[in-house]
């Protein structure tokens, strides 16, 4: 089995990481509450720090939100099958220090992957300005 020695640039290649003004809980909440408005479907919310904790571990405030509109992503999956890998739309919610920081893989990074046109590529960029209603003040 290799093992990829990966460097910081291209860990966070393709990545977006915003900060937002709230603690972590705060942030998923206002993420679901956002998602709901949208009438997109929350899939999961994964406590990675929480089971980290029951496995007798430490870990930041992580949390994973699964979550997307089978309507818009469902022709992207059509077309390019293995976009199934990054859809529905993940964003990990964490802490960072005295920060809170919401990551997920840029429209972008997805477009150039899987290789979308333009209206493929467009069910894709709402994740943009979703990140964004969440973090407002």
């Amino acid at each position: 089995m290799q093992v990829r020695d990966e460097s910081a640039a291209d860990v966070g290649e393709g990545v977006v990481t915003k900060v937002s003004p709230w603690l972590p809980a705060d942030t998923v909440s206002r993420l679901l509450a956002v998602v709901a408005a949208r009438a997109m479907k929350v899939f999961a919310v994964i406590d990675q720090s929480d089971e980290a904790q029951n496995a007798g571990l430490e870990l930041r405030d992580t949390k994973l939100v699964i979550f997307g509109s089978p309507q818009a992503e469902t022709p992207v999956m059509v077309a390019a099958p293995l976009a199934a890998l990054d859809l529905p739309f993940k964003i990990l919610v964490w802490a960072d220090g005295h920060q809170t920081k919401l990551s997920y893989r840029a429209p972008a990074a997805l477009t150039s992957r899987y290789g979308l046109n333009g209206e493929l590529a467009a069910r894709l960029a709402d994740i943009d300005a979703l990140t964004n209603a969440v973090i407002q003040r």
